[in-house]
């Protein structure tokens, strides 16, 4: 271990994101791989307020940095201290991300090879209760003072790492601190177990935080290069670090094809409604077409905003989409105009509220509200998606019931699928939506030979 010399730091901020914070204390510790030969610090004027949270977290006061130099004052001496040295730090993307912005703004270019001093004790140190500072610490009797005080901290993690050299039989450092190692890259509460077993095949993958919850549902052609995306880069926005540091662990689950793909995630995205998927949460249908009947026994057909638990006869992006939808059932079916609402009422109207005109006979009318209905229904096709499977000895099957997304599943290749029925026993039954319907329908124009009618 002596060959590499690595910089050990530690800093207090006065917040958690690296482009809105600034740096306040500063510690730098210098170890050849044996013991500690050089020992820095200092406090660091933030040039901003230090929030009250932080102060009780810290201690440190706006009377203590107002004299202390500010980090451009500092940043030729950190580089310097930094430079040709491997980057220790525990949860080092923290530490890293705020160095490496502010030596940035400095006039400073600098990148490091990195050691998360907690992806190291979890491998070194398998077992433990928690792998946070202060509870490694306790677990392996390493004095702790001025905790989450730059100095304090530095300390405990150099006698951390020292601790970890000396147990460290396997190597373990030594393959973390490679150039191509993914430690260089992956979270530091990630185990690389996780990640190895990840195919490079199309389908969905979960990212789960410490309690095991989804927190994040991704899709794509190549599992195992999509996830490496979200590791690489040094993004120092604070929604980047928060979810970096909330990935507890991975799974997934293989697709035959891309289009599987994108349904599975956009229904589990919609079932477990993770904290950062936000992009397809979006994608809710806003209107409706819907029927109802007042108390007069006239029906209506009425456009209006898409409830929970309020079933639709069809879904809309935009209201315009709906009423000439309505606009031209009416016409086509000789519904009195009357009885066509472009906005649904919160109650439904009684008799009186319709003028005194010539009503149409009654059941004549719900007799056209019918057909308009049926019309509908049946302009909505039954078809079946085969394609590849995930092995030779099956097809993938996408199936579509009465023009709404029933579900996906996989079929033998052996089987012959003569009845929707038969298809259904092989699928797996999916909640459909508006955008699940536009990917499907874009698919299916443009590979009209992989459709069928069962």
């Amino acid at each position: 271990m002596k060959n590499h010399e690595y910089a050990i730091v530690d800093i207090e901020t006065t917040g958690g994101n690296a482009r809105g914070s600034r740096i306040t204390e500063i510690a730098i510790i210098i170890h050849d791989g044996v013991t500690v030969i050089d020992r820095w610090e200092t406090l660091v004027n933030p040039q901003q307020e230090i929030p009250l949270p932080i102060f009780a977290l810290t201690g440190i006061t706006n009377e203590m940095v107002a004299d202390a130099p500010v980090f451009d004052d500092i940043a030729e001496k950190v580089h310097g201290l930094l430079s040709d040295r491997i980057f220790v730090a525990h949860n080092v993307n923290f530490d890293y991300s705020f160095l490496c912005h502010q030596l940035s703004e400095s006039g400073f270019k600098w990148s490091a090879r990195k050691l998360c001093t907690v992806r190291a004790a979890r491998k070194i140190k398998p077992g433990l209760p928690s792998y946070s500072l202060g509870n490694l610490c306790r677990s392996l009797d390493i004095s702790l003072e001025n905790r989450h005080r730059a100095g304090g901290d530095a300390d405990a993690t150099a006698i951390l790492f020292s601790q970890l050299i000396a147990s460290d039989s396997q190597q373990v450092i030594a393959q973390m601190i490679k150039k191509t190692a993914q430690d260089q890259r992956l979270p530091p509460n990630l185990p690389p177990q996780d990640f190895e077993q990840l195919p490079a095949k199309p389908g969905v993958y979960y990212f789960y935080n410490e309690a095991r919850k989804v927190i994040y549902v991704g899709k794509a052609i190549n599992i195992k290069k999509r996830v490496a995306s979200h590791f690489t880069g040094n993004s120092t926005t604070p929604q980047r670090q928060h979810f970096l540091r909330d990935i507890y662990g991975i799974s997934f689950e293989v697709c035959a094809t891309e289009l599987m793909a994108l349904l599975l995630e956009c229904t589990e995205i919609k079932k477990l409604w993770p904290t950062y998927n936000r992009a397809l949460k979006r994608f809710e249908a806003k209107f409706g077409l819907y029927e109802y009947e007042a108390r007069s026994g006239y029906r209506y057909l009425a456009i209006g905003k898409v409830g929970k638990f309020q079933r639709c006869i069809e879904s809309f992006n935009t209201i315009h989409e709906g009423i000439n939808l309505l606009r031209s059932l009416s016409e086509q079916f000789d519904i009195d105009h009357r009885f066509c609402k472009y906005c649904l009422p919160q109650v439904f109207e009684p008799f009186h509220h319709i003028d005194s005109e010539v009503l149409p006979n009654v059941d004549q009318h719900n007799a056209q509200i019918d057909k308009a209905i049926a019309f509908l229904a049946d302009s909505r096709s039954s078809f079946a998606i085969l394609d590849k499977g995930r092995s030779e000895e099956e097809r993938s099957c996408i199936w579509v019931e009465n023009g709404r997304f029933y579900g996906m599943g996989y079929i033998p290749t052996d089987v012959a699928i003569t009845e929707a029925g038969l298809l259904k026993e092989y699928v797996i039954p999916y909640r459909s939506n508006q955008y699940i319907m536009q990917l499907i329908g874009n698919f299916a124009k443009k590979f009209p030979n992989k459709i069928i009618t069962v």
